[in-house]
């Protein structure tokens, strides 16, 4: 097994791919790009070199890369030490491409599939014992250079040090928070973050139906959370509704028969008809908001009126007092109603998810502060409303209690960390060491 990684093969110059090798070059790796033709690789090159913004701080570190095809150069692989898989995303074309490099590789490379839901097994069934005992799932989060987070994923084969040296390769060379996750759909942080975000649409709809406005709801589902300030529809927005359809449609098809996640795999109507419209978010020039240039050269923030089905100014909001604070989703009011049924149940998804995606809540709340920007995770919000409150909240609306939170209950515990965070709760309901970021 290679003990250290200086070499890495990137097959596949899209987006991820070229990001990685860049980021890759840009810690002195040396780096074999190859692509479908060397057209196509030139181009992405350049892209590492001149994107917005470039991949490599330092431009003579290009030299750090050579370019090559896929059809003509995968034999080079043989002299790396990691060899990652970049190519689109789609099951048979990672699988012909990892049934042609096997035969190549030497004994004791590492191998990943980059990909941000594809079942490793899936990927590696009926392979050789060796590519399953070398492979792993890299989730690396876009932009490369510039997202925290990356979910390493093994396979049941996979050997113990294949996941311990690559870990430690991504995070003190390449500068990664390492997540470990499960081959599970979605793997953590897009398990967890689309659950939020498409249940919040049937959420937030309702809460619309109540009187609230959409502005409303995205300032609910920003600071007082500890979310970004795009907020639901706003993220939405960001990632377009197009993407958002992709996502639910993969999960109706891969989540258990039984994950409530099911129930919000397909859009509410009024969502439906934007996204057949083609009103799909910001690269289309709206979707739930938009931003109009005046003839003064000026710019105007519209928002679309779900009920009016037309656009207007977007309201400028500022929440009172305690609806500012994580504490208004334990109220009774539209607000904290909205909260609960969107935040709440994403709290709740999150603790009935251990251990079936993660052995632990430490790499869950890692991955959603360092995959989707949340100020805290799941369990790190639990503890901040008080896990005894909230399970309080669930009882009193005749709720099942998670998983997670079932645990703590039991053992007669307060929260999930202690000690300043220093140690976390088990699914054993000990108390162990968190191992430092």
């Amino acid at each position: 097994m290679t003990e250290k990684i200086k070499s890495v093969a990137v097959l596949g110059a899209g987006t991820m791919g070229s990001g990685i090798a860049g980021l890759c070059a840009e810690r002195d790796c040396q780096v074999l790009l190859l692509d479908v033709s060397m057209e196509a690789a030139e181009k992405a090159l350049e892209r590492i070199v001149s994107g917005h913004p470039p991949a490599l701080d330092s431009i003579q570190k290009k030299s750090n890369i050579t370019l090559g095809t896929l059809s003509d150069d995968l034999d080079k692989i043989i002299g790396c030490d990691w060899i990652c898989e970049a190519v689109i995303e789609d099951l048979q074309t990672k699988r012909n491409l990892m049934e042609r490099l096997e035969p190549l590789r030497r004994d004791g490379s590492i191998v990943s599939t980059n990909t941000s839901g594809i079942p490793l097994r899936d990927i590696t069934r009926g392979m050789p014992v060796r590519l399953r005992q070398d492979i792993v799932v890299t989730h690396f989060f876009n932009p490369v250079k510039v997202m925290r987070l990356l979910e390493i994923v093994p396979g049941k084969d996979t050997k113990p040090d294949v996941i311990q040296t690559l870990a430690k390769f991504c995070g003190a060379e390449l500068g990664k928070g390492v997540v470990h996750a499960k081959d599970t759909v979605n793997f953590i942080g897009n398990r967890i973050g689309c659950f939020w975000m498409l249940s919040g649409l049937h959420h937030a709809g309702r809460a619309l139906d109540s009187g609230l406005s959409m502005e409303t709801v995205d300032a609910l589902m920003s600071e007082p959370v500890g979310l970004p300030p795009t907020g639901l529809y706003g993220l939405i927005d960001l990632i377009g509704l197009d993407i958002m359809d992709f996502v639910g449609k993969n999960l109706k098809i891969n989540l258990p028969k039984d994950d409530i996640g099911k129930h919000f795999t397909s859009f509410p109507a009024k969502e439906e008809a934007m996204l057949k419209r083609g009103q799909l978010g910001r690269k289309a020039g709206g979707g739930f908001y938009r931003v109009q240039k005046l003839n003064d050269g000026s710019k105007k923030k519209e928002t679309f009126d779900q009920k009016s089905g037309d656009w207007r100014d977007t309201l400028a909001i500022e929440l009172d007092g305690k609806h500012r604070t994580i504490d208004m989703m334990l109220g009774d009011d539209i607000e904290a109603t909205f909260a609960w049924h969107t935040m709440g149940g994403a709290l709740c998804y999150a603790a009935d998810l251990v251990p079936q995606i993660s052995d632990d809540v430490v790499n869950i709340d890692r991955a959603m502060r360092w995959g989707f920007a949340w100020g805290r995770g799941p369990f790190e919000m639990l503890d901040a409303i008080g896990p005894k409150r909230f399970i309080a909240k669930l009882k009193d609306n005749n709720l099942s209690v998670a998983n997670m939170l079932s645990v703590l209950e039991k053992s007669g515990e307060s929260h999930f960390y202690k000690n300043s965070g220093t140690e976390y709760l088990g699914t054993d309901g000990r108390y162990h060491p968190t191992l430092p970021e």
